[in-house]
């Protein structure tokens, strides 16, 4: 089992943007708050953001284990936060569970389909902002495999946990590339990588010049194309067939 390491760093406050009231502030929105496809962007700018950061309280630890419960003890333990029986834990917007056994269950399980035979955990950048009740951090999972055939792999995550006025976490988000997860697991994700860019981008970047040319660019054109092209498409297909 890998040894659990964490550091403490708190930004200085020295130098800080002048104070803003609350309306000023519009802080961009985690995943969390609606599911993914949501009108969910709210109006700001990068002064903004950098003004919001400077009144942040954030502290930021780096913590590493071996297995997804030591990890999740280990990060809340860096806050000194609970871990009630009941969470809302909602995988990438594909599942939600309710239950802490739930998660590490559908951990254990997964992996052991995906032929995974040892993940290590790792923090990046955990970042605890107290007046929301909220820390976030990009998780590093290093993936050792149970089968020769199948390559070891490196993946990061996006991870959002909420916790309430008892200092019990109430809900974690987790956020990530879900093809790149599954092209890694069966070691296409290099090839894949390859096909975009020598293929895919080269025909996107053509097409885009082209429609640029046309003077025609807006969201009814670009539609338009999306439904023309496929049919164009079929019907040279079945040309194609009633002669062969």
């Amino acid at each position: 089992m890998c040894t659990e390491t964490q550091a403490l760093r708190k930004r200085s406050q020295t130098g800080s943007a002048p104070e803003l009231s609350a309306k000023e502030i519009k802080s961009l929105q985690p995943y969390a708050k609606s599911p993914v496809g949501l009108f969910t962007a709210k109006t700001t700018s990068p002064k903004i953001i950098l003004q919001k950061h400077d009144k942040t309280d954030a502290r930021k630890y780096l913590v590493a284990q071996a297995g997804l419960e030591n990890f999740i003890r280990s990060i809340v333990a860096a806050l000194e936060l609970k871990l009630p029986n009941t969470v809302r834990f909602n995988m990438n917007g594909q599942g939600v569970m309710q239950t802490w056994e739930d998660v590490y269950m559908a951990e254990r399980v997964y992996t052991q389909c995906l032929g995974i035979s040892k993940r290590i955990y790792q923090t990046h950048a955990y970042t605890h902002e107290p007046e929301r009740k909220l820390a976030y951090f990009i998780l590093e999972e290093h993936n050792e495999r149970s089968s020769w055939i199948l390559p070891g792999f490196d993946f990061y995550v996006l991870v959002f946990c909420y916790y309430n006025d008892n200092k019990e976490v109430t809900a974690v988000d987790v956020q990530y590339d879900q093809m790149s997860f599954f092209l890694h697991c069966m070691g296409l994700a290099q090839a894949h990588a390859w096909f975009v860019e020598h293929v895919i981008t080269r025909i996107a970047i053509t097409w885009a010049k082209a429609f640029h040319m046309t003077g025609l660019v807006n969201p009814f054109t670009f539609t338009l194309q999306l439904i023309l092209f496929p049919a164009l498409l079929m019907y040279c297909w079945g040309v194609m067939s009633t002669t062969a």
